[in-house]
């Protein structure tokens, strides 16, 4: 019997403010909600933004006033989750963390609110945050249930280039699969954001967990973008979507743009000048959706935003290409070739 599930990608931008954004994901899930999307996957960085084109005024050995300010303009964007620096892991997922005095749950409400969104809409979400904790950020994905609320977290182990200026290292404990079960298909989940899936040994991490369902939320707006993906899903006989924001300049926040704003006429009317081409595509989105068998089911799709991708997979194609393919077991060589994670199991978890 076909173990068909309807998955959707959102090629959704950030907005001016992360409380616009909470919303705007809302009213996405909504959207795909009204066409029986049953998964939901958000870009790399939605709530909280990536700040495309940044430089916090940072070069080796110095660092510039307006550079902190733009750093602090970002640091307050991100959302607070009520983690610690380390990962509180079961302890933070059961709330088994100390509250603050006089509150009923720890962090901004980001994570509640998240809940509430997937509960009311039915449809189990997925998003890419910049997670604040204590002084660092982190760029992670959270898995929301309609059912049982948050399911896990992660934070990103490898921000890439100048990545690694504003957001923290994530622990590779959070790099443990998912599992959940909709509508009677059994789902081993995992994320792995942006150029992590350029990692080989991290990809093997999560084929060694038997994933079939691959989350790849992304910046990465080049065309070769495509062709990992297709990789990963006939490399690993699992079903990737991956999400990417399709940005243009006038998008990015003032803090980014340096935004010129001047008063024109008795009205007070405002003239705006932006740095460059408003125009300009900064991240052409990309985002797609790939088959057990390296085939592209859904998209990329380029320059269009708010654009939601929408599928039907059935999962049992994971089963059928491990016929002849499955990295982790039969094909893997387990005898001869060991992989190894800090803090990580890799055997696959229950379902």
């Amino acid at each position: 019997m076909p173990q068909i599930l309807t998955l959707a990608s959102a090629q959704s931008r950030t907005l001016t403010t992360t409380p616009e954004t909470l919303r705007a994901l809302e009213q996405t899930t909504q959207r795909a909600a009204k066409q029986g999307v049953d998964i939901l996957l958000f870009p790399e960085a939605y709530l909280g933004g990536y700040p495309r084109t940044c430089d916090f005024g940072s070069a080796i050995g110095a660092r510039t006033a307006k550079g902190r300010d733009q750093f602090l303009e970002y640091f307050h964007a991100a959302v607070d989750l009520g983690d610690t620096p380390v990962g509180a892991g079961e302890d933070w997922l059961e709330r088994r963390l100390e509250l603050p005095k006089g509150k009923k749950y720890r962090g901004d409400g980001t994570r509640e609110e998240l809940e509430r969104i997937a509960r009311e809409t039915g449809v189990f979400v997925v998003t890419g945050l910049v997670e604040r904790c204590a002084g660092t950020l982190y760029c992670g994905v959270v898995y929301v249930c309609p059912k049982l609320g948050v399911l896990g977290k992660r934070r990103k182990v490898m921000p890439t280039g100048s990545e690694r200026l504003v957001w923290g290292q994530g622990s590779a404990a959070t790099l443990r699969a998912v599992t959940t079960e909709i509508k009677g298909v059994k789902l081993c989940m995992a994320a792995a954001i942006c150029w992590e899936n350029y990692m080989p040994l991290l990809r093997q991490s999560l084929y060694a967990q038997n994933v079939n369902l691959w989350f790849a939320p992304t910046a990465d707006a080049r065309d070769a973008w495509a062709s990992l993906m297709r990789t990963v899903g006939i490399e690993g006989r699992c079903v990737v979507v991956s999400a990417n924001q399709c940005v243009k300049r006038e998008h990015l926040p003032q803090w980014i743009t340096g935004l010129e704003v001047a008063e024109e006429g008795k009205e007070g009317k405002q003239e705006v000048q932006i740095n460059g081409d408003a125009n300009e595509y900064v991240s052409r989105g990309g985002s797609c959706i790939i088959s057990p068998f390296g085939e592209l089911i859904a998209g990329p799709v380029w320059e269009k935003e708010d654009e939601l991708l929408v599928t039907e997979v059935d999962f049992e194609d994971c089963e059928r290409g491990r016929l002849d393919l499955d990295v982790a077991g039969s094909y893997g060589r387990l005898d001869a070739f060991r992989l190894n994670v800090e803090g990580l199991d890799l055997s696959p978890p229950p379902i």
